[in-house]
């Protein structure tokens, strides 16, 4: 489990220490995330051990949302002055993100050779 973990905390600290260094757009904690998915995907697999130490931290997954959940209470005024907006904001990305998805499927399908299978 401990190998696991410093693996797994490896590549955080290596997310933020390429995301300050190279200046990324990204949170540390994003590019921590790519670097371990790289790096799976290289070695064709996660280790045993770190996916055991990260099946072990899903468990607790909502903890992480706690800090979030006493910020947005902390910021209540804004959200009653600015969460129509938000609102939204947010059902518009929504419609357009499933717009765009339903269209590149459509034509992703359009694209697709026919076969026997798909006649019957």
């Amino acid at each position: 489990m401990l190998y696991g973990l410093a693996v797994i905390l490896g590549f955080l600290v290596a997310g933020e220490a390429a995301s300050d260094f190279l200046h990324l757009p990204l949170p540390g904690t994003v590019s921590g995330m790519v670097l371990l998915l790289i790096w799976c995907l290289i070695r064709k697999g996660a280790d045993a051990r770190t996916a055991q130490a990260a099946t072990g931290l899903l468990r607790y997954l909502g903890l992480f949302f706690l800090p979030a959940g006493a910020g947005v209470m902390e910021l209540s005024g804004l959200l009653r002055e600015q969460g129509g907006a938000m609102v939204a904001v947010l059902v518009l990305s929504t419609l357009v993100t499933l717009l765009v998805t339903a269209l590149t499927l459509a034509w992703l399908l359009k694209r697709r050779p026919a076969h026997k299978d798909d006649a019957a």
